[in-house]
């Protein structure tokens, strides 16, 4: 809810009842604070008034309050992809010393090598019926293609990167812009620790992939190439990657899109509003391409 008062124009927002617990929104606004001491673009969160927490209990529901912030949505442009890239990068930079022990609770994993992932896709694949034939081979294939990508992605040293506190959800959405440079990141609902590179893949998915039509059926299966190399180049004026980890991005774009796709269907049979089983058929194909297209678009970010 958009606020205006005399002291000036806010954004009030509300949880869903045991959407995240108290410890959990705690630290993401921990995670804001910091970020905003060392001026990283955030939206302002402010105290309440009778207690020194930018976190508010009432009735079972957890809110927040922000300083509003004006800008535009992310335009497509090489600009804007460049700085949404850089951003990111100057996002872990200065998260890299964050002391996070204190979250390791329900804050550490990610999308790669899930046995929770690895879950539904056995759960989606595991109906015998005619009736849902197609989708148990959908599901089977995924599984294939989001192990194949898990391997790689060990072998590339996986367990050898260093963890830290990540954003968990870089995606257009949840940015606003002035004049082509990112203004304001708005969502810290995913942050979470991870290696740094699983933020960049998602990121890079995010920024590239082409949909936009009411039908998933109508999405291409190929990605912006552009985009994604332009989101990359971004990222690595201000961190460097080795060889290993820029092989590594494309496998893992592979698995969060996978992994993104398959939680949300299996809890609904819908992701948003779009029917499961015809989004899991586009995620199919999509990641089909890429791992079509790995050696070319590796050669394009190596």
């Amino acid at each position: 809810m958009a606020i205006v008062s005399e002291q000036g124009k806010y954004l009030l927002k509300r949880r869903p009842k045991g959407k995240d617990d108290l410890c959990r929104v705690a630290f993401a606004h921990a995670v804001q604070s910091h970020l905003a001491a060392e001026s990283f673009p955030v939206t302002c969160l402010l105290a309440a008034r009778n207690e020194n927490s930018t976190v508010l209990q009432l009735d079972h529901h957890i809110y927040e309050l922000f300083k509003f912030v004006t800008g535009t949505r992310y335009d497509g442009s090489k600009e804007a992809t460049i700085d949404a890239g850089r951003k990111l990068a100057e996002f872990h930079r200065h998260l890299s010393n964050f002391a996070y022990e204190s979250a390791l609770g329900g804050l550490k994993g990610c999308f790669h090598d899930s046995s929770t992932v690895r879950r539904h896709l056995k759960t989606l694949g595991s109906d015998r019926s005619n009736r849902n034939k197609k989708l148990r081979a959908t599901a089977e294939a995924l599984m294939t293609l989001y192990n194949e990508s898990s391997v790689s992605v060990n072998e590339s040293g996986f367990d050898s990167w260093t963890h830290q506190v990540v954003h968990g959800d870089w995606h257009p959405g949840n940015m606003l812009f002035s004049k082509q440079k990112l203004a304001a990141v708005l969502d810290f609902d995913s942050v979470r620790i991870a290696p740094p590179l699983t933020d960049l893949a998602n990121g890079m998915l995010q920024f590239s992939i082409i949909g936009g039509r009411p039908n998933p059926a109508d999405w291409p299966d190929f990605f912006d190439q552009d985009k994604l190399v332009q989101f990359l180049s971004g990222y690595r004026e201000v961190i460097k990657l080795n060889k290993d980890m820029l092989k590594s991005l494309i496998d893992l774009m592979i698995e969060t899109m996978i992994a993104e796709a398959v939680l949300p269907i299996v809890a609904t049979g819908f992701f948003g509003h779009l029917s499961g089983e015809g989004f899991l058929k586009m995620i199919l194909r999509k990641s089909k391409w890429l791992n079509k297209n790995h050696n070319k678009l590796a050669k394009a970010i190596i």
